[in-house]
């Protein structure tokens, strides 16, 4: 097994305490409000805490799809958030999981800077592939403008 490391930060206007509450503790809400494709996010396993399994429920070119996302850690004093993709469409063939590490951090003007490390865990020697990590990536950095947009739009829950 080889890991394959990608490294990346998204800037935002929301403090980090309030961004980490929408991502991290009410994401599994927002989503299916904010990504009209996502019909539901429901734990399969778990109490929500680290080892927790979560499916995710879309549809894509008119079929219903899922992800399995199994949470790795939570470190609320330090707004990170880790969990892997272990099963469903978004995991290729060649790859044994993809591990996510996010952290909020302060940033400019009262926002946030979101740290994130991404790592696909091949099986074998594969690498991944140049395409799946851009469609990834445009697929996370949507999801997460979403997640704020939501948190702007909304400032009596957050």
């Amino acid at each position: 097994m080889a890991v394959f490391t990608f490294e990346d930060q998204i800037t935002s206007t929301v403090p980090p305490a309030k961004l980490y509450k929408a991502l991290a503790k009410d994401a599994d809400t927002i989503i299916p409000k904010v990504i009209d494709d996502i019909k539901s996010v429901e734990l399969v396993e778990g109490n929500g805490g680290p080892g927790s399994i979560k499916k995710l429920t879309f549809v894509e070119g008119g079929e219903s799809k899922y992800i399995l996302h199994k949470v790795e850690a939570i470190d609320e004093a330090n707004y990170g958030y880790n969990y892997s993709v272990v099963g469903g469409v978004a995991l290729p063939e060649t790859m044994e999981k993809i591990t996510f590490e996010a952290k909020l951090v302060e940033g400019p003007n009262g926002g946030s800077i979101g740290k994130l490390s991404v790592k696909y865990h091949s099986k074998g020697d594969a690498k991944p592939d140049e395409e799946d990590m851009k469609k990834g990536k445009a697929k996370g950095d949507g999801l997460f403008k979403a997640i704020e947009g939501y948190v702007l739009a909304n400032p009596s829950e957050y």
